[in-house]
């Protein structure tokens, strides 16, 4: 739910103007990560140089830990005009766009570097236009890498069987939850800022997250199993105001465009650098890495294209895929 201190802020941002030179262009960065993470570190960085290179003409402002609402609820200001990007996975946008869905299903990819294929691919550049279009909804870039998705559990799971009746925290999105119950589990819809307590009161049994992402929030304090079922890789974008970004000249269009895509790429870097040191930390901290077969898993997801009508999107992006597979 959002306080009203988040629907204050919200009012701020949407009254944002660029209409001459009356007032400065108030922008936010929205996550759900906490200020430590790695994404939330870039965009503080691109922050500071957007305000520098627009000489102070626009000024952003970073909110992690989701000062601004869950991400759904970001959303909703945006599709209201709010001078706010929000950093999401495509699951959160398939309502708006259905072949969107595609960037978050299961095992699309073996490597999240072949993202970069399937987003400079004319398929992927339609969707984002058709979103603007329908939705109120601008796509900025999809080139925010958070980390492979893994199952953080109370008891060890080796293999698929493990998960049955394992009720288990994902993304409050159809894709994400058609995916963790075909790998076997519960999906149990949750903000990620609530995940940690739900686990502390035994109101869910594990989540699946990505290793910073999960170390951020202290998930192996409350859970002792972690499985590395790869299953999704998860890329994530930044979404904002069509209205609001259409109403910026030119030049700061530009601006935005070309820092926030500088700063996904700094965030991903940093995040795989992250990555095995968060792990070492989770280990000395008690937490046990159990050897699974990814392949059992994937084959269980198969099915969760068809069901959310993906078939002809993936279809469509395969041969991007493949290229960059070379």
């Amino acid at each position: 739910m959002i306080n009203l201190k988040t629907i204050g802020l919200a009012a701020v941002l949407l009254a944002s103007t660029t209409v001459g030179a009356l007032a400065e262009i108030q922008f936010a960065l929205s996550t759900s990560q906490n200020a430590t993470d790695p994404l939330a570190i870039a965009m503080d960085a691109a922050a500071a140089r957007i305000e520098e290179r627009t000489g102070g003409e626009i000024d952003v402002t970073v909110y992690p830990s989701s000062q601004l609402g869950s991400d759904n609820d970001v959303l909703e200001q945006i599709r209201n005009g709010a001078a706010i990007a929000v950093l999401v996975d495509a699951g959160r946008l398939a309502p708006f766009k259905k072949e969107l869905g595609i960037l978050s299903a299961p095992y699309l990819v073996e490597d999240w570097t072949q993202y970069a294929a399937i987003t400079s691919s004319d398929p992927y550049k339609q969707w984002v236009e058709d979103m603007a279009a329908s939705s109120g909804i601008r796509l900025l870039n999809y080139n925010w890498f958070q980390g492979t998705r893994q199952m953080f559990t109370n008891a060890p799971v080796t293999k698929a069987e493990d998960l049955s009746g394992v009720r288990v925290r994902t993304i409050d999105a159809p894709g994400w939850l058609a995916t963790v119950n075909a790998m076997g589990a519960t999906a149990v819809p949750m903000p990620w800022s609530e995940v940690y307590s739900a686990l502390q009161m035994g109101a869910i049994d594990g989540a699946e997250a990505q290793l910073t992402g999960a170390y951020g929030i202290k998930l192996h304090e409350v859970t002792k199993n972690l499985a590395f079922t790869g299953h999704v890789q998860l890329l994530t974008g930044l979404a904002t105001s069509e209205s609001w970004f259409k109403g910026l000249t030119p030049e700061h269009q530009a601006i935005l465009t070309e820092e926030l895509q500088k700063a996904g790429d700094e965030a991903s870097a940093a995040t795989v650098a992250k990555g095995e040191e968060v792990l070492a930390e989770m280990k000395a901290a008690g937490v046990t890495v159990n050897e699974v077969d990814p392949a059992e898993f994937k084959a269980r997801t198969e099915g969760v294209y068809a069901e959310m009508g993906l078939v002809e999107a993936r279809a469509a992006l395969q041969p991007f895929i493949d290229a960059a597979k070379r």
